[in-house]
């Protein structure tokens, strides 16, 4: 990881994903005047696809959420520059990669000052060909093979000792050969503690939550996917290494 700083940003970048014009990569506009931007989509808010020199990335500008988030769109408290939403969700996906886990790989990410306050973004790879599991069971089954896959990629980010605070099926893709990724990492940290029962606590509490998810998600849009065979699987996936 490469850094460039001045007073009032610093960006953080991997210099072989990324070789050039690391400062101007934060800017739709740059890649609108490149010719470079593959598409955009919609969520708390605008992600663009562009294509850089080497791999598709997705540009995300970091905003709030919920009733704050209407009052404050893009302005966090600033600490320090490695305690940026940014740089914490960059430094963790590199953590992530390391250890093999299907995420997609962080590109540059930039935090900007502005007084007692910062605002953010961050550069990824973009998964070619994936879509999300929402989408996915919405027009088909899958099968056990692809459940005990994703189990397989959950207990990994565990045992990476990653705690995914908003685990759901919105987070979870499948590209065009079904292999799984994980993604959305922003405010998922590293667990420090080793002690078993803390261990058992946040593992279940994501699990638990992407159950909920794909309860959520049968009663909201009718998602072809049922408990007994299909989160078995999962489970089995996940527990397979034990």
């Amino acid at each position: 990881m490469k850094t460039l700083k001045s007073y009032k940003h610093v960006i953080w970048f991997d210099e072989t994903l990324i070789d050039h014009c690391v400062e101007q990569a934060f800017d739709p506009d740059y890649w609108h005047a490149q010719n470079k931007v593959l598409g955009s989509a919609e969520g708390r808010g605008t992600t663009w696809f562009v294509q850089t020199d080497i791999l598709p990335a997705a540009l995300r500008h970091y905003k709030r959420g919920g009733l704050f988030g209407k009052l404050i769109k893009d302005h966090y408290w600033f600490i320090q520059w490695h305690k940026t939403r940014s740089f914490e969700e960059f430094q963790l996906l590199q953590h992530l990669v390391k250890a093999g886990v299907n995420v997609p790989k962080p590109i540059a990410a930039r935090a900007v000052k502005r007084t007692l306050c910062y605002q953010a973004d961050i550069l990824t790879q973009k998964i070619e060909g994936a879509q999300d599991l929402v989408t996915i069971l919405q027009s088909r089954t899958l099968e056990p093979e692809v459940y005990q896959s994703i189990g397989v990629q959950i207990r990994q980010l565990h045992d990476a000792n990653v705690n995914h605070t908003d685990l759901n099926i919105h987070n979870i893709l499948l590209d065009r050969d079904n292999k799984v990724w994980l993604i959305d990492f922003d405010k998922c940290y590293r667990e420090r503690s080793e002690m078993e029962i803390n261990q058992v606590g946040w593992k279940k509490s994501n699990l638990d939550r992407l159950l909920r998810s794909f309860y959520k998600e049968k009663r909201k849009v009718s998602i072809k996917w049922g408990e007994h065979r299909d989160w078995e699987m999962l489970l089995s996936g996940y527990n397979k290494n034990l």
